[in-house]
C-alpha cells in the first residue's frame, strides 16, 4: 500500500476503492456462513448476528457508492468537491445500526420478559463459522481503520465501526453458545440483547463524530496550530478570522490576515506565498484560502502615511516635510503633475491631495502643496563632445578640492546634450561613516557651484559611494 503521506489524490481514490470493494466481498460469505450456521443450531444470537450481516451488505455496497462518489472533483456546482458524501453514507450506516439494534433489543427483551426459552444446537460447524468470523471480523476492522486514518475517509471510518460491532457481536455470540453449552439457557438470549446494546452505543459514538463533519465543526487543535503557524511568517500583522471544517478527508478553511498598509503589493503577494506554504507544510491535506487587509500599524510614521496617500490617489510627491506646531502638524510637500497640464486642474489635484491628508490626520492639518511639473515623455539627447566632458570633469573635481568638504574621488563622469541642457551624472567617494544628510549636503554645494560657473547645465545627478579603506 502506498503512504497516504505521499500518495496522490488519484491513488488515494484507489486505495480507498479496493478497501470497499473487498469489504464488500468479505461481507458477503460471512453473511451466508452465519444464516447457515443461525438455521442449523437456532441460535437467536447466532441469526441476529447474520441478520446483522445482510445489513452489512448493503451498507457496504453503499460504502463502496459512496467513497467513488466523494473522490470526483468539484465543477460549477460542488465547489469545494463531493467529499461530504462520505459523511452521508456514514450517517445512513449509523440509522442502520441504530435500527438493527433497536429490531434486537424489541426481540431479545420479548423473549426475556415471557421467558421464552428457544432450544439452540451448539455444534463444532457453528463454533467454526463464528471463530471465522472474528477473525475475518478482526482483519477487517483493523485494516479499514488503518485505511480511513491514511485516507481521512469518513465512509470507511463508518464501516470500520460496523466491523468491530460484528467481531464484538461474534465474540458475544460465543459466549451466549458457551453458556447454552454449560446449561444456562438464557445465554442465547442474553448475548442478544449485549450484541444489540453494543451495537447502539457503536451506533451512538459514529454518529457523533459524522455529525460533526456534517456541522462544520472545527477538527480538534487544527484551528489554534494554524493561527500559531500564521503569527510566526513575517509580514504577517494579525489574525482577524480562521475559519476550517472537515470534508472529504480534507480540511478546507479560510484565513483573514492584516499586514502594513505601506508595503507594496509584490511583498503582500510573497507574505500571502510564504503563509500558504507554511499551512501547507503543516496540514499537507488542507486547502486553505488566504485573504490580506491593509492596516495601519502602531510604528507608522506620518512621513509613510503621507506617502501612503499619494501612493493610493496615483499623485508623485517628493521633499516631504513634516513639522509639530503646537498641537498642530504642519505637512508640506512637492506635488509632480503632466507640465503640459492647465493650473486650474493641477490645483484641483492638489486640493484632492490636501483634503486626503486632513481627513488622515484631522481638518486642523495644515498642508501646503508645491506645483512641479513633471516630465512624461523621453525627450532625446546624445554624448556631450569630449571636451566638454572632460571640462566639467574637471570643474567638479575642482569645486570638491576647493569646498574641502568630504567628497572626493570623482569618477565616471557622463555628459548628455538635451534641448534644455546639459544633464551631468557622476560618481564621488566618501566616508562611509558618514551620514547621509552630511552627505547631501556636500554634494548639494559642489552642484551649486558647478551650475553657477556653467550656465548651460540643467541637471547634475550625483552617486556617493562609499571610500574603500587603504
Amino acid at each position: 500500500m502506498v503512504p497516504a503521506e505521499r500518495a496522490t489524490p488519484a491513488q488515494i481514490a484507489q486505495i480507498k476503492q479496493r478497501a470497499a470493494i473487498l469489504s464488500v466481498m468479505a461481507t458477503i460469505l460471512l453473511t451466508a456462513a452465519k444464516m447457515v450456521g443461525a438455521i442449523i443450531s437456532g441460535s437467536l444470537a447466532l441469526l441476529t448476528d447474520a441478520l446483522q450481516g445482510l445489513v452489512d451488505v448493503g451498507s457496504t455496497l453503499f460504502t463502496w457508492f459512496a467513497v467513488r462518489a466523494s473522490d470526483k472533483p468539484a465543477d460549477d456546482e460542488h465547489h469545494y468537491g463531493h467529499g461530504k458524501v462520505e459523511a452521508l453514507a456514514a450517517l445512513v450506516e449509523t440509522a442502520i445500526l441504530f435500527t438493527l439494534a433497536g429490531a434486537i433489543l424489541w426481540e431479545a427483551g420479548n423473549r426475556l420478559w415471557n421467558s421464552v426459552i428457544e432450544h439452540v444446537a451448539v455444534t463444532p460447524l457453528v463454533i467454526g463459522v463464528l471463530v471465522l468470523s472474528m477473525i475475518v471480523d478482526a482483519i477487517r476492522w483493523r485494516s479499514l481503520t488503518k485505511v480511513a486514518k491514511e485516507t481521512g475517509s469518513e465512509a470507511l471510518a463508518g464501516e470500520a465501526t460496523h466491523f468491530s460491532a460484528d467481531f464484538i457481536g461474534s465474540t458475544l455470540v460465543l459466549v451466549g453458545l458457551i453458556g447454552v453449552w454449560y446449561g444456562f439457557e438464557r445465554a442465547d438470549t442474553a448475548a442478544a440483547f449485549a450484541i444489540a446494546a453494543y451495537t447502539a452505543f457503536s451506533a451512538y459514538r459514529l454518529a457523533r463524530r459524522v455529525l460533526d463533519t456534517l456541522m462544520d465543526t472545527a477538527p480538534e487543535g487544527v484551528g489554534e496550530k494554524l493561527r500559531e503557524i500564521a503569527r510566526r511568517v513575517p509580514g504577517v500583522v494579525g489574525i482577524n478570522w480562521l475559519r476550517v471544517r472537515p470534508t472529504g478527508g480534507r480540511v478546507h478553511g479560510e484565513i483573514g490576515i492584516s499586514v502594513s498598509r505601506t508595503l507594496p503589493l509584490e511583498r503582500v503577494t510573497a507574505i500571502k506565498a510564504e503563509l500558504g506554504q507554511a499551512l501547507q507544510a503543516a496540514e499537507p491535506d488542507a486547502a486553505i484560502t488566504i485573504t490580506a487587509d491593509p492596516v495601519q500599524v502602531d510604528d507608522e510614521t506620518v512621513l509613510e502615511r503621507v506617502l501612503l496617500i499619494a501612493l493610493k490617489l496615483k499623485i508623485p510627491v517628493h521633499h516631504v516635510t513634516v513639522h509639530s506646531i503646537g498641537e498642530k502638524l504642519s505637512v508640506s510637500l512637492d506635488m509632480e503633475v503632466d507640465a503640459a497640464l492647465p493650473l486650474g486642474e493641477a490645483h484641483e489635484v492638489a486640493t484632492r491631495l490636501e483634503n486626503a491628508i486632513r481627513a488622515e490626520f484631522g481638518g486642523e492639518t495644515e498642508v501646503e502643496t508645491h506645483i512641479e511639473p513633471m516630465e512624461t515623455g523621453q525627450p532625446a539627447g546624445h554624448n556631450a563632445a569630449w571636451e566638454t566632458v572632460e571640462d566639467i570633469g574637471k570643474a567638479l573635481a575642482g569645486e570638491a578640492a576647493k569646498l574641502s568638504g568630504p567628497i572626493h574621488d570623482i569618477h565616471s563622469v557622463r555628459v548628455r546634450q538635451t534641448a534644455k541642457g546639459l544633464v551631468v551624472n557622476y560618481h564621488c567617494r566618501v566616508d562611509p561613516a558618514l551620514n547621509v544628510a552630511a552627505v547631501h549636503d556636500a554634494v548639494d554645494a559642489i552642484e551649486r557651484a558647478v551650475r553657477l560657473a556653467r550656465p548651460q547645465v540643467c541637471r547634475l545627478v550625483s552617486h556617493a559611494e562609499p571610500a574603500v579603506a587603504s
